[in-house]
């Protein structure tokens, strides 16, 4: 499987086409990347809180409620767990990648 070799080289040849880039069109790239980049770093650390936070009274009620004793196995511990951990990522990625975006907006338009 894979990419036939025809189509990998023309995405390469594409990547090195005879079309300049201008320097301002260069600029909005790295920006965007940078943007992309603050962003996973942000969601990451929200992520890993976020699953600190909440395994601790998960793991604790599953011990002490006779509810969640009788019904949450691993599974469901896990799965409450990393839902909260996935939805803490993307929400704080995309707040982080949005606000990043608008700051070049105005950086560009003040510029």
């Amino acid at each position: 499987m894979g990419i036939p070799s025809e189509m990998r080289d023309y995405w390469v040849n594409r990547r090195d086409s005879f079309v300049i880039p201008a320097p301002t069109e260069e600029q909005r790239t790295l920006n965007a990347r940078n943007c992309t980049q603050e962003g996973v770093r942000a969601g990451v650390k929200a992520a890993a809180v976020t699953a600190v936070v909440i395994a601790v009274p998960t793991l604790a009620a599953v011990r002490v409620i006779p509810w969640a004793k009788a019904n949450l196995n691993y599974t469901a511990q896990a799965l409450i767990i990393s839902a909260a951990s996935i939805a803490a990522y993307f929400i704080t990625a995309d707040k982080t990648i949005l606000a990043c975006a608008r700051r070049n907006a105005q950086n560009e338009r003040a510029a």
